[in-house]
């Protein structure tokens, strides 16, 4: 479960990127938060991995706050949340398999369970084909699939997507939704999905949460984006 309980964050001159925000979020649940650019979505998310810290409020990770986990166990809270961002972050001079392997490496994992894990998280995502190819033989919609990959490392229960199709063709996009969408469904991942894409937000019928100016105006199961 997610909880943020009245949490507010302002970077300098009054300048509010939260305003006395409270949301809470399921286990399982599929939550897009919508709003334009400076909202307050990926304020959100980097509290959620303990980037940010609230100036008022509290922020709860399954029942624990964030703000007291001490600097030298967030790497182990962060091992519970998936990230995926706008730009994909890959290693132009690793092959598919080698980003996703060498993630696995940089947190100890053995050999084996390399071997035995990486193509499976490839097979998830659809990527199975491409394990050799390197990003620059890549669409832009292979490249997110294979980010998306990466953050599956640790079969997170959380999956935090920054923007995700912001740099894709609509074509892509609706790739990326749908597999985001079928994470959610078939591995029972949270999922908190930040946008500003309406025609997403208002065709797949999910929560959406509103935000402008750091504040929630709307929380509703309708799948409508209203600002």
């Amino acid at each position: 479960m997610i909880l943020f309980k009245n949490v507010s964050r302002e970077y300098g001159d009054h300048n509010p990127a939260l305003d006395n925000v409270s949301l809470k979020i399921e286990d399982g649940e599929f939550v897009m938060l919508v709003g334009q650019s400076g909202a307050g979505k990926s304020t959100i998310i980097k509290m959620l991995t303990g980037e940010e810290k609230t100036d008022q409020g509290v922020v709860y990770f399954q029942n624990r706050r964030i703000d007291r986990i001490k600097p030298r166990n967030l790497p182990d809270h962060r091992k519970q949340l998936g990230v995926v961002f706008q730009d994909f972050k890959l290693l132009s001079q690793k092959t598919a398999y080698e980003n996703v392997a060498f993630a696995m490496e940089i947190l100890g994992r053995s050999h084996k369970e390399i071997k035995r894990k990486v193509p499976r998280f490839l097979n998830i995502v659809g990527m199975s084909n491409k394990a050799k190819k390197f990003p620059a033989q890549m669409s832009g919609g292979e490249k997110q699939r294979l980010a998306i990959a990466r953050a599956l490392i640790n079969e997170p229960s959380v999956l935090l997507a920054d923007e995700p199709t912001g740099n894709l063709d609509v074509f892509n996009s609706w790739d990326i939704v749908n597999l985001l969408l079928k994470i959610n469904e078939q591995l029972e991942t949270t999922v908190l999905f930040a946008t500003h894409n309406k025609e997403i937000v208002n065709s797949i019928n999910k929560r959406v949460v509103s935000l402008d100016k750091g504040k929630i105006i709307r929380d509703s199961m309708e799948g409508k984006y209203i600002i």
